[in-house]
């Protein structure tokens, strides 16, 4: 199997998921007072987060194509080898 390379965009999103967490954890034990427009900057990091979800989830549904492709086209390559093997075994 090919090694998966991590992208800049999952490093993007892991450090934007740390970030809410130390953010949420933060406010949880009152340690920091943000003003309210700056509360509703981690609704746009998880917003980003599901987007970025969405992409990886249509790669994997382009890869599961590709390899149902694949398979139908290894079934046709080896009905056409038995079909063959019948032709010439049959003489």
């Amino acid at each position: 199997m090919a090694e998966k390379k991590i992208s800049i965009w999952d490093i993007i999103a892991w450090i934007v998921l740390v970030g809410i967490l130390v953010w949420l954890l933060l406010k949880t034990f009152r340690i920091i007072n943000t003003p309210l427009w700056l509360e509703y900057a981690p609704l746009y990091g998880a917003v980003y987060i599901a987007g970025w979800q969405i992409h990886k989830l249509a790669i994997v549904s382009n890869d599961v194509k590709d390899l149902k492709n694949f398979k139908d086209q290894t079934i046709s390559q080896i009905h056409n080898i038995k079909t063959n093997c019948l032709i010439k075994h049959k003489k």
